[in-house]
């Protein structure tokens, strides 16, 4: 790379047009949608698809909904003119989808194109050459009169020929070819020289392709271009003018978003931006940015990942992981801040009866795409305490008492620190499991039994009788107390095996049904200091609130036991009984 001052480029001239009126324009509706994905997708494939592999793309993007296709050069190969042939002759295009073909303006191609669409009820004939001064001079050594020469004998070429298709409602499209690379006047010029041939009307328009073939220019520059050429065009009303933007520059979807804007009415693209060198717009990101906004695009993409995995396997290609809307990754927050305002988000909006999505963090609701929950956190050692909590909520309904997220968060921090990796959502179970829930070191319940009887006070007392295992010898005891939970405390405090006092104490149904469960979550303090969390589940509530206290109670001792650095909490007040 040269340093310093650079004289190997040269910034692209910008547009003389003062009075735009893009930037203050909005997108408020989905633009004429074309797949180019059998074409221009397919040729820039290591391995091009099969005759089967593009049949299965084709349903596919039939299914999602596109009104135009373009489904190959017909006349560049034998493959695509059996593919189109295929198309036709076992009727496999519905009656509202027209189908487009690409052809270069040369007489013998044309020809062949039109041989090929025989028996087809709609196509759109795409006829395009180069119009660049780069090309004109580097590529073919012709002025601009000769080029539009091309342009236009290609036109009176294609308008011949409509009569030999009765059968089929003919529309016409024509491109210069880099249009952006054009210069604009000119891009005018020749486009008008193919409106005179084709002399379109109101109710059969003729489409004006301007395609960036190579990104060459700022998103702003483009829009300028795309506005000029519609504000200096005859007859505006009856050309379609529809964008074709490449990605050289990694701005493909602002340039297509901003001609948009600009006065553009349609828009060819493939599905992840699958093209030449760098990939054409990707129109799944460009319909799902209006959605995003309030704008039906016209496009099904709620099952993102099924249509992704037929991408994938026809084309071979890969979809990245930070893709927007459809990357594996793109609803994951590892970060702990991240998972927590998602998690108070989510929240939030199931305790809320609006229907508008108000999440941080995540612009569009996964699940409008097909997409689970699963995947919005997933745990590594940068996640926090939110985080955690999410998951166990939404992955397994355990609703952890907020002064429990602290310490359970701890818990998983420590294991992702000495793994080094992500950990997963079962794993994630699997430490809650171990530290909670199958804890029975110093203390296990063999069994407990609680009856209630009216005081003298005419107050209501619970007295329980219980037999436990301290480090593996069996000690019985009654006591009682408001409840049986502190009952049960204060049996133990008595025994002399623990001294510890009861802080919060809160319980819920896990799933539902007669195999409902209940899960209970207790709090304790030691005469040490220690806090202890604890947690069970069991069919009947109050044998899992005793689990509960005992699993507490492990826990904090296990902590002064070991030397473990407490981590901080929360004390949330509640009534313990």
């Amino acid at each position: 790379m040269q340093k310093g001052k650079i004289t190997k480029y040269k910034p692209f001239p910008s547009i003389d047009l003062p009075d735009r009126q893009w930037p203050s324009r909005t997108i408020n509706q989905a633009p004429a949608w074309c797949s180019v994905d059998l074409r221009d997708g397919n040729q820039a494939l290591p391995i091009p698809m099969s005759v089967e592999e593009k049949l299965t793309l084709f349903d596919l993007l039939v299914q999602i909904g596109f009104k135009e296709i373009e489904v190959g050069f017909p006349s560049a190969s034998q493959t695509e003119y059996d593919f189109m042939r295929r198309l036709i002759e076992e009727d496999r295009i519905p009656d509202d989808v027209t189908i487009q073909v690409l052809v270069q303006s040369k007489e013998d191609l044309i020809r062949r194109t039109f041989e090929s669409l025989q028996g087809a009820k709609r196509a759109i004939v795409h006829l395009y050459n180069s119009t660049s001064e780069q090309q004109r001079r580097i590529v073919f050594g012709l002025d601009k009169p000769a080029i539009i020469d091309i342009a236009v004998r290609g036109t009176q070429l294609i308008k011949s020929l409509v009569p030999t298709l009765p059968e089929t409602a003919i529309r016409f499209e024509y491109s210069p070819e880099s249009f952006t690379l054009t210069e604009t006047d000119f891009a005018l010029e020749i486009c008008e020289a193919v409106v005179k041939v084709w002399q379109p009307g109101v109710e059969n328009k003729i489409i004006l392709n301007l395609p960036a073939t190579v990104e060459v220019s700022t998103p702003n520059v483009h829009a300028d271009q795309i506005e000029w050429f519609c504000r200096h065009l005859k007859n505006r009303e009856t050309a379609i003018i529809s964008l074709h933007t490449h990605n050289d520059r990694g701005t493909g979807i602002a340039a297509t978003e901003l001609g948009l804007l600009a006065g553009a009415d349609r828009v060819e693209g493939t599905l992840f931006g699958n093209g030449e060198r760098t990939g054409n717009v990707d129109i799944v990101t460009v319909a799902l940015n209006m959605y995003s906004q309030g704008v039906e695009p016209q496009l099904d993409f709620s099952d993102i990942s099924a249509i992704r995995k037929v991408y994938e396997q026809n084309t071979r290609m890969e979809v990245p992981v930070r893709q927007p809307y459809a990357g594996d990754l793109v609803f994951t927050a590892f970060s702990g801040s991240h998972q927590d305002a998602i998690n108070k988000g989510m929240t939030r909006l199931v305790k809320s009866e609006s229907e508008l999505w108000d999440v941080p963090y995540l612009p569009i609701d996964p699940k409008d795409l097909g997409r689970s929950y699963e995947a919005i956190i997933r745990i590594n050692s940068q996640s926090g305490k939110g985080g955690v909590a999410y998951l166990m909520e939404s992955e397994f309904g355990l609703q952890l008492p907020k002064a429990m997220h602290i310490d359970f968060g701890k818990v998983i921090k420590d294991l992702a620190d000495e793994r080094g990796a992500e950990i997963l959502t079962t794993e994630l179970f699997y430490a809650f499991e171990h530290a909670y829930l199958t804890s029975s070191t110093p203390f296990a319940l063999e069994s407990f039994n609680s009856t209630i009887h009216v005081n003298q006070d005419g107050q209501e007392q619970a007295e329980c009788v219980t037999t436990l295992l301290y480090k593996g010898e069996r000690h019985e005891f009654k006591a009682t107390g408001n409840g049986p939970i502190s009952a049960f405390a204060c049996g133990i405090n008595q025994l002399g095996l623990a001294h510890f006092t009861l802080v919060s104490y809160t319980e819920h149904a896990l799933g539902g049904g007669a195999e409902t469960q209940a899960v209970a979550y207790i709090q304790i303090k030691t005469d040490k200091g220690t806090n202890g969390f604890g947690a069970a589940i069991d069919t009947n509530i109050e044998t899992a609130s005793i689990k509960a206290v005992l699993s507490a109670l492990n826990r904090a001792l296990t902590i002064e036991l070991t030397g473990q650095t407490e981590p901080e909490t929360v004390n949330t007040v509640s009534t313990v009984r």
